[in-house]
């Protein structure tokens, strides 16, 4: 597993246990992430956070690797 992915599963499993960590992360999500989990999301990266309900869910398309410079394709997506 990727340190990316390791970090997402983290911050996923955190919001479920901890109420405040959520609304902080669904409020403002590169402030809580900095918070809990010492890791700087760059200005330049745009991160949105939404929660899934019972009646809403959301479908990410990743970036279409023939796009990605192949010598970026493992590097972390955060620095």
């Amino acid at each position: 597993m990727s340190n990316e992915q390791n970090l997402k599963d983290q911050i996923i499993e955190k919001a479920w246990t901890d109420a405040e960590f959520k609304s902080k992360l669904l409020a403002d999500p590169k402030s809580a992430i900095k918070d809990a989990f010492g890791v700087d999301i760059p200005e330049d990266i745009n991160l949105n956070v939404v929660e899934e309900t019972a009646d809403s869910y959301y479908l990410v398309i990743p970036q279409n690797p023939a796009d990605v410079n192949n010598n970026d394709v493992d590097a972390p997506m955060w620095a």
